[in-house]
């Protein structure tokens, strides 16, 4: 029985009459009609008459405080006594139970607790004899009556009392019991929908558990298969019926699985791209931008690439959500492996560039192209990439890297302070891997120069000079972006490499100084004109045409030209040397156009 439960039970009830009538024990109800007297053992006959009408009642109450109340409200069936106060054991305590709304006097009660469960006597105002009797049954002590008698009870009166209490104990404790029943049955009735609950509850995360362990396994075998991402992609879209991809953090297409691909797939915009990934890198789980469901594939911290679903009617649930966050795990494994092989691929292979720019011996590059899958007994091809707005960083070289590939060039690939170096195994296209690089940087301002072919390992040294000076030319000339051949530069190809141009200044100052000084103290183009009548093949008309003069015009400046320097253009060798002059003065040396 709980305490709380009883007590207010207990107030429910105390208002209660009783069940039987109040003081007609003791009396004799002939007396009143002025019929003949009973016979002498007709009070104590009517008293048990009176206990047995009690005790069904004490039975038939419907709790503890019903019975208290009936037992006090006719005690007098048992002799001359009165009920002072009654008490209910509720939660180890003793609580009182109001007699015609007053609750016991404080000595009574104080009393009543000094007995400690026992018997005992208690002193009332007013009544000679007082006693608190505990109503006790098997499982200890239920409360307490205090019964009070305007004189000494005889010994049938006590007996009789003592009959009372005894009853009073066995319908509280079958009251109790009931009650004690009522709760255990509840109690189990609530333990047993807590375990239904609870069985629910498990199955549901084994079968959580389950569908985990599964999308996990699905997932680590894909990934596992040798089939890189398309493996993967390939799981993702089999398990949640949605279109699955991977893109680089760049944006780009790596693997689609599903239908509805876009062909071509959008080229990505960077300020967008890194937005994105940005709003993303600061959730914690996939997120929703527009129809995809997107989730980093970022081991260490590191974004390597972009994982999503194609979700345009919104019907990804939690297993959706599992089953991308699975895949995004295996996902980071593999790009971790694969860029961990790339590094130390690309280690081998900027070693081996290096030695091979540096010169080296045969059979030790052959062996290492080998193990690097390179092929170096093929003719190969020195390229130099400089650009204007990018230094030759770690990046850029990655960049260089992957407009190389996108052109179908197989090169070996290294970098310098100021450019990267490419050895490729067949000749350039004259633009591709320019207009490539363009699309990766975004700019135009960028200088390729492409060596001679090489059949020699031992030659690669110097067709590296022959790159750079092929670079050099083109950065020089008018045109200062671009690809420049070196077997395509004609004259420039026996000028020496480097940017120490001392000696050409020499040159060109001893056969065309007197010229230049011309020009620059009269505002004229004297050297300009003769550039373009060599250019022109010493064509008069096709000179003029190209300076916009008249013919005779052109004429006199020839002949000015002559007197000024000195030289005749008729002479072979000061022709020669003159318009060797010129090229250098417009391309190497960056004179006007």
């Amino acid at each position: 029985m709980t305490g709380s439960r009883s007590h207010s039970l207990y107030h429910r009830s105390s208002h209660r009459k009783g069940s039987l009538p109040v003081g007609s024990a003791g009396r004799d109800p002939t007396a009143a009609r002025g019929g003949p007297r009973p016979p002498a053992n007709a009070p104590a006959n009517h008293a048990l008459h009176e206990l047995v009408a009690l005790s069904r009642a004490l039975f038939g109450a419907p709790d503890e405080v019903e019975i208290l109340r009936l037992a006090m409200d006719h005690i007098a069936a048992a002799g001359p006594y009165s009920a002072e106060a009654g008490y209910l054991k509720v939660g180890g305590d003793l609580v009182p139970s109001p007699r015609d709304g007053q609750m016991p006097a404080l000595a009574v009660s104080r009393r009543v607790r000094e007995l400690a469960g026992q018997d005992g006597y208690v002193t009332v105002p007013g009544r000679p004899w007082g006693r608190a009797l505990g109503l006790r049954g098997l499982e200890g002590l239920h409360g307490y009556l205090v019964v009070t008698s305007r004189s000494r009870p005889t010994k049938a009166e006590r007996s009789l009392l003592a009959m009372l209490v005894r009853h009073t104990a066995a319908a509280l404790s079958v009251a109790f019991a009931h009650r004690r029943r009522r709760e255990d049955a509840l109690e189990l009735h609530r333990l047993r929908e807590e375990r239904t609950a609870l069985q629910r509850q498990l199955i549901s995360v084994v079968a959580e558990l389950g569908y985990e362990r599964a999308v996990h396994a699905l997932m680590a075998g894909a990934a596992a298969s040798g089939g890189g991402e398309e493996a993967v992609t390939r799981a993702l879209h089999g398990l949640t019926g949605l279109p699955a991809l991977v893109e680089d953090r760049f944006g780009r297409l790596r693997s689609w699985t599903g239908p509805s691909r876009p062909v071509p797939y959008p080229e990505p915009d960077p300020v967008r791209q890194d937005e994105m990934l940005h709003a993303v890198a600061r959730q914690a789980g996939p997120v929703r931008i527009r129809d995809r469901l997107i989730t980093l594939i970022r081991p260490h911290g590191e974004i390597l690439g972009v994982l999503a679903l194609v979700d345009g009617r919104d019907e990804a649930d939690e297993h959706t959500v599992l089953a991308l966050e699975h895949a995004a795990a295996s996902l980071a494994l593999e790009l971790t492996h694969l860029r961990n092989l790339a590094e130390v691929e690309l280690r081998l292979h900027r070693e081996l560039v290096d030695d091979l720019l540096a010169g080296t011996d045969e059979a030790s590059a052959y062996a290492r192209s080998d193990a690097v899958g390179h092929d170096l007994h093929r003719s190969h091809y020195v390229v130099v990439v400089q650009w204007s707005n990018r230094t030759a960083d770690e990046s850029f070289a990655q960049t260089v890297g992957r407009a190389a590939s996108s052109v179908g060039m197989r090169s070996l690939l290294t970098r310098r302070s100021d450019h990267v170096v490419l050895v490729a195994d067949d000749r350039p296209h004259p633009r591709a891997l320019y207009e490539a690089l363009v699309r990766e940087t975004g700019t135009r301002s960028g200088t390729i120069g492409v060596s001679a072919p090489s059949d020699s390992l031992n030659d690669i040294p110097h067709r590296y000079q022959e790159a750079q000076r092929a670079l050099d030319v083109r950065r020089h000339s008018r045109e200062h972006y671009g690809t420049t051949f070196f077997d395509e530069l004609g004259l420039y190809r026996i000028l020496g490499p480097g940017n120490d141009y001392r000696e050409l200044e020499t040159f060109v100052h001893e056969w065309l100084g007197q010229l230049i000084d011309y020009d620059s103290r009269h505002q004229a183009t004297m050297v300009e004109t003769l550039s373009r009548y060599f250019d022109c093949g010493g064509n008069y008309d096709e000179t003029a045409d190209s300076l916009a003069i008249h013919r005779s015009t052109l004429r006199y400046r020839l002949q000015r030209i002559r007197d000024i320097s000195g030289n005749d253009l008729a002479n072979v060798e000061d022709r020669l040397n003159l318009q060797v002059a010129t090229r250098v003065w417009k391309i190497v040396l960056g004179g006007p156009g």
